[in-house]
């Protein structure tokens, strides 16, 4: 009995691999604080083995990814964006994703929604990995019904297939989901490797049998995960070499576990693994493959958030700013228009009919326009929106077929401040059937309008209320939102979140001339940035806060 077991111990040291000996080589490349490369090695089974730590913590470094109409071979492609370091990017086919690319309030490319297995179509949820608005990290399963940030949704898991599965599953509904809200950046791949700290390898529910993708067997692997401490770990294995036979997905899991990561899913591998930094490879690949996405390491400013604006200034349908001239306008059914009234659809036409924005804008300046509508396959691409601004007129048209429930820029204008500035959207347009009215936002970084605000607010105009910054700000969980009448008005203060969609409405009532506080209680919300805005019987202002937790 004792040699038995000896001998079962000793068949035990075969099959189970040999530990990774980790090293810290970051003095080998130039990088700021709080990029980490480390290089792992093991002679039984033999593996070459990176991953780049990169410290959220840093408010300076940030990760995200990029998509490029031009494949490259990955030290090309991280160049090209000035990325810090970067890997091989989700699955693709000709050049073209497969796997979700999110940019900033831009959705890039979709995780495909179904796949071909057995000359059948499989519709399919996938892993994604992603980063909210506060900068807080998730690994989920996304399915995307159309090309708008608000189509993303996450499900509490895939759809459950087997290997080999002779039957297709329904398309997911969505009410079996969640919208996925603040969501900033991400990119998305398959399977799932970790979830909520536990290893779950989901192979056969994301239909990866069939793919060429190998569940068990020793494989190039790349890989994206993050620690609780806010660390993303970023991690390449070579392999198809006799210097580095690779890993399997649950080894792959169990590696990233054993980095401290509580969510990790697999990215594209096989040919497509490389890491690089900058313009030089750190990994040896199996094949210099171009790829047209990559996932990087970046200075935050690569994420080009926009600037707070000196001035912004939304109006909706319903405002009093806002007038349908002619008959025929009705409201649409569909959801995701902006604020609390409905998107107005009318039958495309000759021009004689329209909706007319007026602003009624503090000074003139220079201002940058966006418009808000909800977008659906019978609408116009090519919406006319007609700017009357200083100077002249500019009609710019638009495609309401798509980008729709988020706010687009239409163009940059310099608008008088008189009453003569206006937007219309006309019904002159040539295709499809209906044309969109729903929510026009004017935003300015000119100094001129400040000093014609604060010149305003100290008695010399007729701007019938000033609406101050809320404090604290940033807030956790409660701020005060304080602004002041000149005269008499109905008064409404209503709360944003950062797609536009009505969180609270605080107050609506008449009120006299004063100085006035209202409390605005966000918890229960999710942290990020939301939007207050103020509307009297004539004017309204919005102004930016941020909920930290």
């Amino acid at each position: 009995m004792k040699k038995f077991l000896v001998l079962l111990f000793l068949s035990s040291q075969f099959v189970f691999p040999q530990t990774i000996t980790w090293q810290d080589v970051t003095a080998n490349y130039i990088l700021p604080q709080g990029i980490k490369v480390f290089h792992g090695s093991r002679t039984s089974p033999i593996l070459s083995i990176w991953y780049l730590d990169a410290d959220l913590n840093n408010s300076k470094l940030a990760v995200r990814p990029y998509v490029s109409g031009t494949s490259m071979t990955l030290p090309s492609f991280t160049a090209t964006v000035g990325a810090y370091a970067a890997v091989n990017g989700g699955y693709f086919g000709g050049g073209v994703p497969y796997s979700a690319v999110i940019y900033p309030n831009e959705v890039k490319a979709s995780n495909v929604q179904s796949v071909t297995r057995n000359s059948l179509s499989y519709p399919v949820i996938r892993s994604f990995f992603g980063m909210k608005k506060d900068r807080s990290l998730n690994v989920d399963w996304i399915y995307q019904f159309g090309n708008a940030m608000t189509d993303i949704y996450t499900f509490p898991q895939p759809l459950p297939y087997v290997s080999n599965d002779p039957t297709p599953r329904s398309v997911p509904l969505k009410s079996a989901g969640t919208v996925y809200s603040d969501l900033l950046v991400g990119i998305g791949g398959g399977p799932m490797l970790i979830k909520d700290n536990t290893i779950n390898v989901t192979y056969n529910q994301e239909l990866m049998w069939g793919s060429g993708v190998g569940e068990t067997n020793g494989d190039p692997r790349t890989a994206v995960g993050f620690t609780v401490d806010k660390h993303v770990i970023i991690m390449t294995a070579d392999g198809r070499q006799t210097g580095s036979a690779g890993v399997g997905l649950t080894e792959l899991a169990e590696i990233m576990k054993g980095l401290g990561c509580v969510g990790a899913i697999n990215l594209d591998g096989g040919g497509s693994t490389q890491m690089a930094v900058q313009n030089q490879y750190i990994n040896s690949p199996s094949e210099q493959r171009a790829v047209p996405s990559i996932f990087a390491i970046v200075s935050t400013d690569s994420l080009n958030l926009p600037k707070d604006p000196l001035f912004q200034k939304i109006i909706d349908t319903g405002d009093t700013s806002a007038t349908a001239i002619g008959g025929g306008w009705f409201e649409s059914a569909n959801p995701g228009y902006w604020g609390t009234t409905k998107s107005m659809l009318h039958g495309i036409g000759t021009g004689s009919t329209s909706f007319e924005f007026r602003p009624h804008l503090p000074a003139k300046a220079v201002y940058d326009l966006y418009g808000w509508w909800v977008s659906s396959s019978n609408r116009s691409t090519d919406t006319p929106f007609i700017i009357t601004r200083n100077g002249g007129t500019d009609t710019v048209r638009v495609d309401q077929t798509a980008n729709g429930s988020s706010w687009k820029r239409i163009g940059t204008y310099e608008f008088s401040g008189t009453s003569a500035d206006r937007v219309t959207v006309s019904d002159a347009a040539k295709t499809n059937s209906y044309v969109v009215a729903d929510a026009i936002k004017f935003e300015s970084f000119d100094p001129n309008v400040v000093t014609s605000v604060n010149r305003r607010a100290s008695g010399t105009s007729d701007l019938s209320f000033e609406l101050f910054q809320n404090f604290p700000n940033p807030f956790n969980p409660s701020t005060i939102i304080r602004y002041s009448l000149s005269k008499e008005s109905n008064v409404s203060v209503t709360i944003f979140n950062a797609l536009g969609s009505e969180i609270k409405h605080l107050l609506n009532e008449r009120q006299t001339p004063g100085e006035y506080h209202i409390r605005f209680d966000a918890s229960g919300l999710s942290a990020g940035v939301y939007f207050y805005r103020i509307q009297t019987s004539e004017q309204s202002r919005t102004k930016s806060m941020l909920f930290l937790k």
